[in-house]
């Protein structure tokens, strides 16, 4: 997929269906923003350009859902965290594949991919954090 795309919610979806995590770079104050943005919350730039971030990156808080919605319950519980990147760019989602009691701040976590969709809502492909 081309790197050229506008930078919308959508495109990044597109992306974590080929399996890469994409944010988007500022050309003017160099700063990566996740989700992606038409323009720059740092500088107000509108030259925003696809960067991919790196798959690896550290917990640095979550919960753990014990009462879910109807869409998430047969995983329930289970955990969201944030993970931050090496640029500092911040990314919430689902930790899959961790026992909950071994969740800690700090531990090295990576990218991966469902490869299809199980439910109904959210239809677009998505993306996780579970153990290197």
């Amino acid at each position: 997929m081309a790197t050229t795309l506008a930078p919308t919610i959508e495109n990044f979806y597109k992306f974590c269906a080929e399996k890469k995590l994409m944010g988007v770079v500022c050309g003017k104050c160099k700063k990566v923003t996740v989700p992606p943005r038409s323009l720059c919350p740092h500088c107000g730039s509108s030259d925003m350009n696809w960067t991919e971030l790196p798959s690896k990156g550290k917990l640095v808080t979550y919960t753990v859902i014990h009462v879910s919605p109807v869409q998430f319950q047969e995983l329930s519980p289970y955990a969201v965290g944030i993970v931050e990147f090496a640029e500092g760019v911040r990314l919430p989602g689902m930790i899959r594949n961790v026992k909950l009691e071994n969740l800690k701040i700090g531990m090295e976590l990576q990218t991966d991919f469902e490869a299809t969709v199980p439910s109904e809502w959210p239809r677009w492909p998505r993306y996780f954090f579970t153990q290197p």
